[in-house]
């Protein structure tokens, strides 16, 4: 799996309302790669986010998987590949208050009508330390052990890539170490490329690949100073 962003823009609006949120922004995404975006409120993160996995449609630029535009995909053909091919960790958990974790953990492959690994399903709970809470309701978990479920969900399709925005932001710093810790062994276990979406440097620098965003431009952090990434 190979993901190539070619000068995604997004801009809203018109006149003298128009805001580029997103200003020709290119990347490349391989397999097992970790990545981190920063940047400020309002900077283009989550649009970036949001284009990146397919959830908007840019207002020029192309968005590459193998090869593919999936901007050109039939919105059923696009939901049945976010479905397959991308997973998604955020802020709020979004556990379905009346599933047990592993419910919630099996919901988007029993969504795609397939039929769970469950030997796959039971490393991922042994990976993530929530082997014993399985049979819970989400408010019978901690905050760190409802991401921990979330993290397992998006895993459970066995994605290519999984985009994280903000996952640590509802936690108090030592279960967000700690889920950051366990969610950046996704690239080493599985494979699957990580993209997280953070404010936070120290998450940030966690990721091998850092990116910024400033006023909707792209740019990559070669350790010193940003470089700002255009072709």
């Amino acid at each position: 799996m190979r993901i190539e962003a070619k000068e995604l823009s997004k801009i809203y609006g018109e006149g003298e309302r128009q805001v580029t949120a997103l200003d020709r922004a290119c990347l490349e995404i391989l397999p097992g790669d970790f990545l981190s975006v920063t940047g400020p409120s309002g900077s283009g993160k989550s649009t970036l986010l949001h284009l990146l996995s397919g959830l908007e449609s840019p207002t020029s630029g192309e968005l590459l998987y193998d090869g593919r535009n999936i901007y050109d995909m039939t919105d059923r053909e696009l939901s049945a590949f976010r479905r397959r091919r991308i997973g998604f960790v955020f802020q709020q958990f979004h556990l379905l208050p009346v599933l047990t974790a592993r419910e919630n953990i099996l919901l988007p492959v029993l969504l795609d009508k397939k039929k769970p690994d469950e030997a796959y399903i039971d490393r991922l709970a042994e990976l993530l330390g929530i082997r014993e809470r399985l049979s819970h309701l989400p408010h019978e978990l901690s905050g760190g052990q409802k991401q921990r479920v979330a993290i397992a969900r998006a895993l459970a399709a066995k994605p290519d890539i999984v985009f994280a925005d903000e996952p640590t932001g509802n936690l108090d710093s030592r279960s967000g170490g700690e889920v950051m810790e366990l969610l950046k062994r996704a690239p080493e276990e599985t494979g699957t490329a990580l993209m997280v979406i953070t404010h936070d440097d120290r998450i940030a620098s966690m990721a091998p690949g850092r990116f910024s965003i400033v006023d909707g431009i792209l740019h990559r952090e070669d350790g010193t100073e940003a470089e700002e990434v255009r072709r």
